[in-house]
């Protein structure tokens, strides 16, 4: 059984289990998105999945199952540690620990909060897509709502932050940030989940104010994630060079990945247009300079913060010995967001450019690398919840 009323115990960063279990639900259905036709629709529907259920290849359909309900089972698992969070953070406000938190420089761990609800509503939105009947003749009824959806949680995530900015300057505490740079990368995570998350109304929707507002909203946050990361990481390294890092912060070298998923999506969404998926000549051959920039950027942090924590022994004593911290389940995000932009590099950059056959062997060869970083992901999250919330599974 999941641990139950910690109060003074939690932390806000217990949101990431939520975010990890929800990313991972994501990645099943990334197979479906990528290896089954869609030419109707930008996102593949049950209506897709269907024939190939009941009328496909038996193996096809063994496959397209099994990718379904795993997507399910994370999803629901996702659900599950959403609703814990937010019973534990509505007890936790009232204590101590939490107006201690709202003092320093660990205020900025509230923006997990907004990270994990935009995750939600990708979640809901991928989870209805694949399980309602011809729901995609009616999106354009849908997409509005996540459209204000999405504002909603953006204008919660400047809210926070902002007011984190004006207290740390009021207070003169702003210099300390180069000491936590690296640990506060979580808010530039959190706009860059919010510029995806508009991104996919403004790229799919047809009527022209839902398309302008979403793609709008889309480059605003992802300029303030883009900005503030630079800031972020540079005040960050900048410490690191100058005065070392601690193990406990050394996991904020790989939040770099999952930013530069996120903002390496919502540009090809912006590059590709309205009605992306669509059977229409929109994509460029820059497509692949693009995605094999961003992702040789994610291969260079992924080895960079590998060595430097396994050099601190952040592996041996957060996932295997004595030491407990719910940002250890920002491990998780790294290995969803490599195997994320893996399938866009490999779909977009190199299919959809005509160097390589989609369902190939060489397909299949090139996307094996990134299932085993999902494999790993997965098992890392089931060991997270075993050691913080008492149950690997959490039912």
């Amino acid at each position: 059984m999941i641990h139950q009323r910690l109060e003074t115990g939690y932390n806000p960063l217990y949101f990431l289990a939520a975010l990890g279990a929800g990313g991972i639900a994501m990645t099943f259905y990334a197979y479906l998105m990528f290896m089954v036709e869609h030419p109707d629709a930008p996102v593949v529907t049950i209506d897709h999945l269907w024939p190939i259920l009941s009328d496909g290849n038996p193996l096809a359909g063994a496959f397209a199952g099994l990718a379904m309900l795993a997507m399910l089972l994370f999803a629901l698992l996702h659900i599950r540690l959403l609703v814990w969070n937010l019973f534990e953070y509505h007890r936790y406000r009232g204590t101590e620990a939490y107006r201690r938190l709202r003092a320093g420089h660990s205020e900025t761990s509230l923006m997990a909060i907004p990270l994990t609800l935009a995750m939600s509503v990708n979640v809901l939105f991928m989870a209805a897509m694949a399980l309602v009947p011809n729901l995609w003749r009616h999106a354009e009824s849908a997409l509005p709502v996540a459209l204000v959806a999405f504002l909603g949680i953006g204008g919660q995530a400047l809210f926070l932050y902002a007011r984190f900015l004006i207290r740390v300057l009021r207070s003169g505490q702003f210099a300390g940030l180069a000491d936590h740079g690296l640990a506060q990368m979580i808010a530039v995570f959190a706009f860059a989940m919010v510029a995806l998350g508009l991104a996919a109304p403004g790229c799919m929707s047809q009527q022209a104010y839902a398309g302008t507002i979403g793609v709008a909203g889309a480059v605003l946050f992802a300029a303030i994630a883009a900005g503030l990361g630079v800031v972020k990481l540079g005040l960050g390294l900048r410490s690191a060079l100058k005065d070392g890092i601690s193990a406990s912060a050394s996991p904020g070298l790989w939040i770099v990945i999952p930013v530069l998923t996120l903002l390496g999506i919502v540009l090809i969404r912006l590059e590709l247009g309205p009605l992306q998926g669509f059977d229409r000549q929109l994509l460029q051959p820059g497509l692949f300079t693009l995605t094999a920039v961003i992702l040789s950027l994610q291969l260079l942090f992924g080895v960079l913060g590998y060595i430097v924590m396994r050099r601190l022994g952040y592996f041996r004593d957060y996932l295997h010995g004595s030491e407990r911290h719910p940002a250890s389940y920002a491990l998780i995000c790294p290995g969803i967001a490599l195997f994320m932009f893996g399938m866009y590099f490999v779909n977009y950059g190199l299919v959809k450019t005509g160097l390589v056959d989609s369902l190939s062997l060489a397909y299949f060869a090139l996307l094996a690398p990134f299932a085993l970083v999902q494999f790993k992901s997965i098992v890392t999250m089931f060991r997270l919840n075993r050691r913080l919330l008492g149950n690997p599974l959490l039912v």
